[in-house]
């Protein structure tokens, strides 16, 4: 408490406070004594955590208003206002606002008087220089708090003065900067109109000049002239800020203003106060032309000074000239200029976003279609989030918060919304095609929307767009990069993709004809064309200014397709969203089909055949047909398919039409199949049956890019997973053999559409990289020619250099070692060897590109070939999950085990990676651990009994643990699936197996006996693969493994014991038997395997365990290295489970010549002990020891350390008592400890003096149960824990058998066992002595730390018997009673 006082004093000091500080010192100490609980707000208060500051202001304020004139009010201010001057900056302002509170809390404080102890505090003429910093903030935060609390503005005198203070703050610039200004505007924004106009001419002089020289004094300007225009105009007269001359200044301080708030990105206020000053007298547009795009935008250029600083702050990587200190390259300091947009461009864009609900719609028009609006889209495009600022989502929440505000005006939103869309970079529009900022258009404006977008479509308005080109695009040379075809391509893409999008948005209400027209417009525009305009449909009176070119068609119909998977995903049989309870699938081709009857208006792009139009013809009656089984789930999934290939047809008709006949075909034999004979039948024709077919289309289709394809996919084949036949899932499990599909690749054509992915993307990306590119620097250019050059070294093979040197040499220009002509080349001579060197140089450079293609077509390849492996993992998948009780999921484990292990062997790419997951989680999830499983082998018996042995021998010689692991599993699968058949479909010969076998296993169980699991057979399989395990140096198999095996076959794992039991001890390697004792310490503890053996088998098991362990800890407390360390603990850890079993089991058996082992070894296992050999297990050998000890009837020896604690403290000196001394005891301790130390020197003394003189009687049984006590510390030797004086206690001894714990617990008569001697009947009288002695120690005096042995010893001869324990309490009654008596 002396500490905590002393820094609360020494806490608030600071200068000018041994003035006033008078009686505070004895004022303080009494609040410390007084509540600690009320110092300990002032520290919560200043901690950085928002949460804890407000709860610590809350509880100091209910605190002081229980004692609102005691000390603590004074105390309280004291600290506060030492707060505010803190040397911590993030604690200056908690104090502030917890000082505001404070008085808006307690009224009664006069400001005055609190401003007053401010000024006093800091004192800024008294101020030495290191502190003027601290009293500079101190004065600020504390006019601050004063206007926090509300009260400012109502007191005058307080008020003045606060203004006074703030303008002298305000000459100490380079401290506080403008914050004193700043706080002045905002207190003068809050004071009534009168006492503004009292304060205004003390605050703001009349020189205009001055005014346009500060922002401060301009917002301070703008202030009175908004709310005492009559005053300002007195003391300035009438002024024309937007006049020609006062404009530059304008500008100049906006520049400063927005420098300021750089870091804060946000708007200056004294920004928006001119802008609502243009507004209010009608000078806007002057003030957006002048000011802001003429002066802002045209005068934003950096210092160079400044753009060396920002530079060498964070050089970017493009403008470095190479490796070492950071040097522009030449022309980097303009690329500096133009990658580093100043804070005037981001001032601007807010000016922009705030003005948007200011405007009418001209001046909207104005503003949008200006210099501003351009430059914001070249920002758009050149900025890169990752290393620069991009002002795109601070400006969707402008326009967002615009849309929201006039819902009422769906003119307003639509000319910003279409604005906004028509700033364009060489016809791409800058803003996304996903832009979340349309869920807040009205049903009108979006209309509205809608209309536009297909009109900009049909009809592209170059002229009406705000167009533009970056600096890079304007320097290239390509021509036909400013040709209006190639805008007019970029902007029909993006205009398809956003009308999608628009439908895509689920946040956005959309009614369900604007869903339709977007959709007939994607699907009339990407697949018809018109030959003549009719009234039926409106589509055809629709006319294109420019021709829709296949390209921009190819892109309208992916559109379409990615339109339509969104319809059947959201809008899914709603009958709110579809009419007539039709899906949008089936709406489009019934319009569709309308179209083609229009064959007189309406044609479509690619002409269909003859049989095409049957095609499209059987499959509309097809659907006709499906109607009748509307109510089956396979039925609407065959439609879904049917409708989705119908589609298709119009885009590739000749592929679709065969496509289209097959599946016809094949919904007619689902649907038409009754029986299972007609299956049959189909299956053994010479025709494929229709699941066959129907699993080929679905792999066709999955070849395609398309995740609506991939969906239906999975639905229709979840549906025909109940037909599907060996044939079928062959076909399926071709694909994904890693072997055969790199070399049949002619089964399925796996499609790139990479293009039409990037289609879809809502930017054209590779025009914006080509501008990106064009930012980077010149180095990165070359760079890429260095990685070139060595890309092309490193290619060039020994002909191209004997070439080379042919070339060389039939120029004669090499020299040999003899040669002697030194003559020149000539002209002729040099031109020729060049024009050689340059064409087998060209050769090369060619053979070059022709391998990187063929090496790039091989990757792509590949890519593509695992792309489609992951798609059609869907359909083994849904295989799994729909029947996992069909026989053929059985054929599943070996083509999964290959990808797996293929897979883990070159898991390099993420492709591969996300391969190999998919197929671990399908193997484990949906069918190791799957609920059910095939219950209907027939003659698959024995075949899996085979491919048991197959899996256990794989996963043996398996290189990878994890894969052995796999395979592991398997078999544990299959061996989970033979023992859950019955016998009834099992053939003859594995019925008798497990009949002959009964005999060997005592207690068989029905299901065991009827199922078709051959343990005869299996045995050997899982005996060889634990035999490997125990016995191999590096195994793949681990001990989890065989722990699964064994909880989940309980009968097997009987068979498998004695492969352990052998493996316990012998020749075999330490590691190898530490893992045969943990296996059967967790088996032996398994219920079911003990319900598989009769009580003699039981026994047998045991006492051979026991025989072997016995044999391991002959070597206990030898072990030399690690593993045979853990052979030691192993040993002790499996019989300690084995005493525990027979404890339970009540077994009979001899430990004598156990106990003599272990006695044997005491001294090696302490000596090892001392030594510190293997020190990290020692102590868990050592406690493993005596807990077996224990069992056998032998205590552990108790520590030197805890006798010395029963020698009277009287010996000990002095000396040692303080150096064991540690700390401060409680008082209570203490005294009690002098009391009882003369009577606890005395009862310990008396059993020293007369140890076998004394009779057992009540006033000596303390020094009996010391006497007792005695032998047992004694016992280092390990012999049982009894009095050994007395001539009638029987004792163990390596002659004497041990008796079982099941004896020791009940203390039953004594018997003979193997011949041994019973024990004598006198060891309870004696043990009776012990137990009448406890009482008497119970009350004695004595200090607690001898308790704890007490306990142990009662505790132990309660575990030996209970009778006696319950003799001993009644005796324990008595004794407290006398004692209470006397």
């Amino acid at each position: 408490m002396a500490e905590i006082d002393g820094q609360d004093v020494a806490e608030p000091t600071s200068p000018g406070e041994a003035t006033q500080s008078g009686a505070l010192p004895a004022d303080r100490h009494g609040l410390l004594q007084h509540s600690r609980e009320f110092l300990d707000f002032f520290w919560d208060i200043a901690k950085p955590q928002q949460e804890t500051r407000l709860e610590a202001t809350e509880k100091l304020l209910e605190y002081l208003r229980t004692r609102p004139q005691g000390s603590e009010m004074k105390y309280a201010l004291k600290r506060l206002i030492t707060g505010l001057g803190v040397g911590r900056e993030t604690a200056r302002p908690c104090y502030s606002l917890a000082l505001a509170q404070l008085l808006q809390s307690f009224e009664d404080i006069s400001l005055c008087s609190i401003l007053q102890q401010i000024q006093e505090k800091y004192d800024l003429h008294q101020m030495k220089k290191a502190m003027m910093r601290p009293a500079l903030f101190g004065n600020l935060f504390g006019v601050l708090a004063l206007f926090q609390s509300g009260r400012l503005v109502k007191d005058r005198e307080a008020l003045m003065k606060s203004v006074k203070l703030l303008q002298a703050l305000s000459l100490h610039h380079n401290h506080l900067q403008e914050q004193p200004q700043k706080a002045l505007v905002d207190i003068l924004s809050e004071v009534p109109e009168a006492m503004l106009q009292e304060i205004l001419p003390k605050v703001l002089r009349g020189d205009l000049n001055m005014v346009l020289g500060s922002p401060e004094l301009l917002e301070l300007f703008l202030l009175a002239q908004k709310k005492v225009p009559e005053k300002l105009e007195s003391m300035m007269g009438s002024v024309n800020l937007f006049s020609d001359e006062n404009v530059p200044r304008l500008v100049n301080v906006l520049r400063t203003a927005a420098t300021a708030v750089k870091k804060e990105r946000k708007l200056p206020r004294m920004a928006l106060d001119l802008l609502h000053l243009a507004l209010k007298e009608d000078k806007f547009p002057r003030f957006w032309k002048e000011v802001v795009e003429q002066g802002l935008l045209k005068k934003q250029s950096w210092p160079a000074r400044y753009m060396w600083h920002l530079f060498s702050l964070h050089p970017p990587p493009c403008l470095l000239r190479g490796g070492g200190p950071p040097v522009l390259r030449p022309g980097g300091l303009r690329a500096l200029t133009r990658l580093c947009p100043t804070p005037l461009s981001y001032l601007c864009f807010r000016l922009l976003g705030t003005a948007l609900p200011l405007l009418s719609k001209e001046q909207l028009q104005m503003v949008l279609r200006g210099d501003l609006i351009r430059h914001y889209g070249e920002h758009m495009v050149t900025a890169k989030p990752p290393s620069q600022f991009r002002f795109g989502p601070e400006m969707d929440e402008y326009v967002g918060t615009f849309l929201e505000g006039c819902k009422d005006d769906p003119e307003q939103q639509l000319a910003v919304l279409v604005a906004f869309s028509s700033v364009t970079n060489q016809g791409l529009p800058v803003v996304p095609t996903v832009w979340r900022v349309v869920q807040f258009l009205s049903p009108p404006a979006l209309q509205g929307y809608v209309a536009w977008l297909q009109n900009m479509f049909l009809q592209p308005n170059l002229d009406s767009l705000v167009d533009f080109s970056t600096a890079n695009q304007k320097k290239a040379q390509d021509a036909s990069l400013h040709v209006p075809e190639r805008a007019v391509f970029r902007l029909r893409k993006w205009l398809i993709h956003r009308l999608v999008s628009i439908v895509d948005n689920m946040h956005l209400e959309k009614e369900d004809a604007l869903v339709e027209q977007v959709a007939r417009f994607c699907l009339f525009h990407a697949f018809f064309v018109t030959k003549k305009p009719t009234s039926q449909i409106p589509e055809t009176k629709q006319k294109f200014s420019f021709p829709l070119e296949g390209q921009s068609r190819e892109v309208v119909g992916n559109a379409f397709f990615s339109l339509l998977q969104t319809l059947s995903t959201h809008f899914k049989q709603a009958p709110d969203q579809t009419r007539g309870g039709q899906s949008w699938a089936y709406r489009l081709v019934q319009w569709a089909d309308k179209l083609l009857n229009h064959s007189r208006g309406v044609t479509t792009v690619l002409p269909f055949t003859t049989q095409q139009h049957q095609a499209w013809d059987r499959m509309l009656q097809t659907l006709r047909d499906l109607e009748a089984h509307s109510t089956e789930a396979r039925a609407a999934a065959f439609q879904h398919l049917l409708l989705l290939v119908g589609i298709h047809l119009f885009k590739s008709p000749a592929e679709c039409c065969d496509l289209l006949n097959d599946i016809q075909t094949c919904i007619k034999k689902s649907l038409g199949e009754k029986s299972r004979r007609s299956r049959t039948k189909a299956t053994n024709s010479q025709e494929p049956a229709w699941v066959e077919v129907l699993v080929e289309i679905l792999l066709s289709l999955l070849a395609q890019p398309s995740h609506l394809m991939r969906q239906v996919a999975r639905s229709v084949f979840g549906h025909i997973c109940p037909h599907l036949t060996p044939r079928a899932l062959q076909l399926i499990l071709d694909v994904l053999n890693p072997e055969t599909s790199q070399d049949e690749d002619e089964n399925v054509v796996v499609t790139d559409d990479s293009d039409k992915q990037q289609l879809e993307n809502t930017e054209d990306e590779s025009d914006d990289s080509e501008d990106n590119k064009n930012a980077e620097s010149e180095d990165e250019s070359e760079e890429e020619e260095e990685s070139e050059e060595e890309d092309r070294d490193g290619d060039v093979d020994q002909g191209f250099r004997e070439q080379l040197m042919a070339v060389l040499q039939a120029g004669k220009a090499l020299g040999g070692a003899d040669s002697e002509d030194e003559e020149e080349l000539g002209d002729e001579a040099m031109m020729a060897l060049d024009q050689s060197l340059a064409s087998l140089f060209a050769e090369q450079k060619l053979r070059i590109q022709a391998r990187r293609d063929e090496k790039n077509k091989l990757q792509k390849e590949k890519t593509l070939r695992r792309d489609f492996q992951i798609r059609v993992l869907d359909l083994i998948e849904v295989l799994a999950i729909k029947q996992p009780e069909n026989r053929l999921v059985l054929e599943l484990l070996q083509p999964l085990l290959r990808i797996i292990r293929r897979s883990m062997r070159t898991s390099s790419s993420q492709q591969e990676q996300e391969l190999l997951h998919k197929t671990a989680r399908i193997f484990t999830h949906h069918l190791c651990r799957a609920r059910r499983y095939c219950h209907d082998l027939g003659d698959l018996v024995e075949t899996l009994h085979a491919q048991v042995e197959q899996l256990v021998q794989q996963a043996s010689r398996q290189a990878d643990s994890s894969v052995a692991l796999y395979h592991f599993n398997a078999s544990l699968y299959l061996l989970r699936v033979l023992k859950g058949n019955s016998g009834e479909g099992c053939a003859p010969e594995t019925q008798k197996k497990p009949r002959a076998g009964t005999n060997t296993i005592p207690k068989p169980k029905g299901p065991q006996t009827a199922s078709c699991l051959d343990l005869n057979f299996v045995t050997p399989v899982y005996s060889s693969a634990l035999s490997s395990f125990l016995s191999k140096r590096n195994s793949p198999l681990t001990a989890p493994m065989f722990l699964s095996l064994f909880s989940r076959h309980p009968v097997l794992c009987k068979s498998l014991l004695p492969v352990l039991v052998q493996h316990i001890a012998g020749p075999t390697r330490p590691r190898h038997q530490a893992q045969a004792c943990l296996l059967l310490q967790k088996t032996l503890t398994m219920r079911e395997l003990r319900a598989c053996f009769e009580d003699p088998e039981w026994k047998q098991l045991v006492g051979q365990v026991l025989a072997k362990v016995t044999e391991n800890l002959r070597a206990l407390g030898q072990a030399q290295t690690k593993s045979e360390h853990q052979k030691e603990l192993s040993s002790l850890e499996l019989l300690n489970t084995l005493f525990r079993s027979i404890n339970h089991e009540k077994l009979t058996l001899d430990l004598t010549g156990l106990l003599g082992v272990l006695q044997g070894q005491q001294q090696s296992l302490q000596q090892s002990l001392r030594q510190g050999a293997h020190s990290t297990g020692s102590n868990r050998l050592y406690d493993l020891y005596w807990q077996a000890m224990k069992v056998l009837g032998v205590q552990r020896p108790k520590l030197e350390k805890k006798d010395t604690k029963e020698v009277p403290s009287a010996v000990q000196s002095p000396v040692s008592m303080k150096r064991k001394k540690k700390g401060f005891l409680p008082e209570t301790k203490k005294r009690k400890k002098r009391k009882s130390e003369d009577v606890t020197q005395e009862e310990v003394a008396k059993p020293v003096a007369t140890a076998e003189e004394q009779s057992p009687s009540t006033g000596k049984k303390k020094r009996k149960r010391t006497k007792a006590k005695a032998p047992a510390q004694s016992q280092v030797n390990g012999t049982p824990a009894v009095k050994r004086p007395a001539p009638d206690t029987s004792t163990l001894s390596p002659s004497t058998p041990a008796k079982t714990p099941k004896l020791q617990k009940k203390q039953q008569k004594p018997s003979q066992v193997n011949g041994a001697a019973p024990v004598s009947p006198t060891e309870p009288a004696v043990k009776k002595k012990h137990q009448k002695a406890l009482p008497k120690k119970e009350v004695s005096g004595k200090s607690p730390q001898s308790a704890l042995p007490r306990k142990k010893a009662r505790l132990s001869l309660a575990s030996r018997s209970p009778s006696l324990l319950q003799r001993g309490a009644r005796k324990k009654k008595v004794q407290v009673k006398k004692v209470k008596r006397s």
